[in-house]
């Protein structure tokens, strides 16, 4: 399996599970170098013994976090290819009970830190070589989510909000930093099998009084490919962005969900 990672060294924050650990071992598959990082100290410490790759405990919103990590892909590596900016928290809430420190959680790790991460990936890209075989000093890509063009449910309202940001901050990092050959791109899951969703699925049923996987069972009903989601299905996504054959793509929101979202 290989999309010419080799040798191409990629940070992934919330890399311990889900989405975040499933490309992990995609990337490790590919014969890139990677760093992995997550507030799960144990979990992300587990998952780079397994892959043979770099772990660091980090809290995206924390900036010396933020800086500590970036040190370690240059400490390992001596530069950074490719940011997978991927950390993020949910909470299912009735619009009118979300309170301003849950609105600040939620939209501080999904749209400041990724904010903050990407600008001080950036910073240290520029100052950097192309990446080998590529015109490009680096590449950007962002975890957002259909969530941010089907943003009509009630019970998700700042995730939902953080996510559009994600989309819209992606794109203006595509402008910027085009001229110092940096790409900025994103990828929007949908209805995705991790521990994520349980939590969605537990919180929402929970709300109107369902049983347990009934939220799940709704969501997943309309898909057009007739199955859910994997994060198996993100990772091969995230691994032609973080390769070669996209280098020419930048400012792209790429929707992977089975078609439930057609166009954005």
């Amino acid at each position: 399996m290989s999309e010419g990672l080799e040798g191409r060294t990629v940070l992934i924050t919330g890399a311990a599970g889900g989405i975040g650990a499933a490309c992990a071992r995609r990337l490790a598959a590919g014969g890139a170098r990677l760093v992995l990082a997550d507030v799960d100290a144990a979990g992300v410490a587990r998952l780079a013994a397994e892959l043979g790759q770099a772990a660091v405990r980090a809290d995206v919103t924390r900036r010396e976090d933020v800086e500590r990590m970036l040190d370690e892909a240059y400490r390992r590596w001596g530069r950074l290819d490719v940011l997978l900016n991927n950390a993020g928290v949910v909470r299912v809430q009735p619009l009118l009970d979300v309170s301003e420190a849950e609105w600040d959680r939620v939209l501080g790790v999904n749209l400041r830190a990724v904010f903050f991460v990407l600008q001080a990936a950036a910073r240290r890209m520029l100052r950097q070589e192309p990446i080998a075989g590529s015109e490009l000093r680096g590449k950007l890509v962002q975890t957002a989510s259909i969530a941010a063009y089907r943003g009509g449910n009630p019970l998700l309202a700042p995730y939902s909000a953080a996510k559009a940001g994600v989309v819209s901050l992606t794109r203006s990092a595509a402008q910027a930093l085009a001229p110092h050959r940096i790409t900025s791109n994103c990828v929007c899951p949908g209805a995705v099998d991790t521990p994520m969703w349980t939590q969605i699925d537990a919180e929402w049923s929970a709300l109107r009084g369902w049983p347990r996987g009934e939220a799940w069972k709704r969501r997943t009903a309309g898909i057009p490919l007739g199955r859910a989601e994997t994060a198996d299905d993100v990772a091969g996504v995230v691994a032609f962005l973080a390769g070669p054959d996209s280098d020419y793509m930048t400012g792209q929101a790429v929707n992977v969900d089975g078609g439930l979202v057609m166009g954005n």
